[in-house]
């Protein structure tokens, strides 16, 4: 069980649902730490080889984030090979079995993504985080499988959420970010990760500059007001 502070600062950032390399240089530029495409479909899908252009700006594999919905393990291999991308985001609320097998046939780290309604409370996520290389929490919304706008609610679940986390865990938060309230956010979740797509855009699929760059830098003060 956690002690409350496994989380361990500072708190980087993901910009996902990327479409566009101009988009991808301008995130690394910002200072994201991981850039991410979408293979789940959606406005923001794109082909493994159109993923590939997108993320050319980021050099590292490993901070090269596919997200899938129910791809097949041999399927989510083919495609990170052709797209060089080494963390597989499940989207489709995966099992612990399915995380497992997805690491095991693939090589890549895996993210597993729980989702939670509105009004929900956080379940058990003890084995997902034994076996996931980081957990992802976001909100379920009718209207996709992310990159919705919908807004978790952070101060209802933090206190269960660090009860439950294990030492040593990485935890990425997504669900309605923006440039106003993710400093709230980090401050009731604690996460190692906060993950933005959609409150950084002009339009599905195309980041605007200046929020980009804002984001950026509520990120940087929020972790300088967390102890």
């Amino acid at each position: 069980m956690s002690d409350g502070s496994s989380s361990q600062m500072p708190v980087e950032f993901k910009i996902c649902g990327l479409t566009r390399a101009v988009d991808s240089a301008r995130a690394v530029e910002a200072g994201a730490a991981f850039v991410g495409v979408i293979f789940a479909g959606g406005p923001r899908a794109l082909t493994p080889q159109r993923a590939a252009d997108v993320l050319v700006e980021m050099p590292v594999a490993s901070r090269r984030v596919g997200v899938f919905g129910s791809a097949s393990a041999s399927e989510i291999a083919r495609i990170a090979e052709l797209a060089g991308i080494g963390v597989a985001q499940l989207h489709n609320d995966p099992d612990a079995a399915t995380v497992a097998e997805v690491r095991e046939r693939t090589g890549l780290d895996v993210w597993a993504v729980v989702r939670v309604s509105p009004g929900d409370t956080v379940p058990d996520l003890s084995e997902l985080f034994s076996v996931s290389s980081a957990l992802l929490l976001d909100a379920r919304s009718p209207s996709g499988l992310g990159g919705t706008g919908t807004q978790l609610p952070w101060n209802t679940i933090g206190p269960s959420l660090t009860a439950m986390r294990p030492a040593g865990s990485r935890l990425v938060l997504a669900g309605g970010l923006t440039t106003l309230n993710v400093g709230e956010a980090i401050a009731a979740i604690r996460p190692d990760v906060v993950d933005v797509s959609s409150g950084v855009e002009l339009e599905p699929g195309i980041k605007d500059p200046a929020q980009l760059r804002a984001f950026a830098d509520a990120v940087g003060t929020a972790r300088i007001r967390i102890p």
